[in-house]
């Protein structure tokens, strides 16, 4: 089974997600390539060598696609549909080399009005490698209920009866 569906979520519920990830200096300069994103505090090592920090940082939304990623299988596999990201809150720096961490708390469940799919709201909180938190996520998720239908009886395509 990949993802969970709604009923598999319990208020206050911590998961605790895995395997971490290094950040290189490869994946922020290919992030940064791709998403356009040429501020010189990413990719210019001379530059980010005079700022605050003194060295390159990485870019905050390859940290939150990383971090979300990191999620997927535990909270959002089944998922109809990511609703929202309430909030994306950036609390420390990430620097080429540090390795990133997530866990998540499951802060509320709700089923819906159409009573098939339920929603679950997340807070997801992004840690180096010296258990520093450097990102906090809010998001709601819409998860299907266990008897949701449209993929064959709860069923991902692949899967057997």
């Amino acid at each position: 089974m990949y993802g969970r569906f709604f009923e598999d979520f319990e208020k206050d519920e911590v998961i605790v997600h895995w395997p971490g990830r290094t950040i290189s200096e490869a994946d922020d300069t290919w992030f940064s390539l791709l998403t356009q994103n040429q501020h010189p505090v990413h990719i210019d090592a001379h530059y980010a060598a005079g700022t605050q920090h003194g060295q390159n940082l990485v870019n905050g939304l390859l940290v939150l696609s990383v971090a979300i990623g990191q999620t997927v299988a535990d909270i959002s596999g089944r998922a109809i549909a990511n609703l929202d990201y309430e909030s994306v809150t950036h609390e420390a720096p990430t620097f080429h080399g540090d390795t990133i961490y997530t866990r998540s708390r499951v802060l509320d469940t709700r089923i819906t009005s159409k009573g098939d799919r339920g929603v679950v709201y997340i807070e997801t909180e992004v840690l180096n490698q010296r258990d520093e938190r450097v990102m906090t996520v809010l998001r709601h998720v819409l998860v299907p209920l266990r008897h949701h239908e449209t993929l064959g009886e709860g069923k991902l395509p692949h899967e057997k009866s």
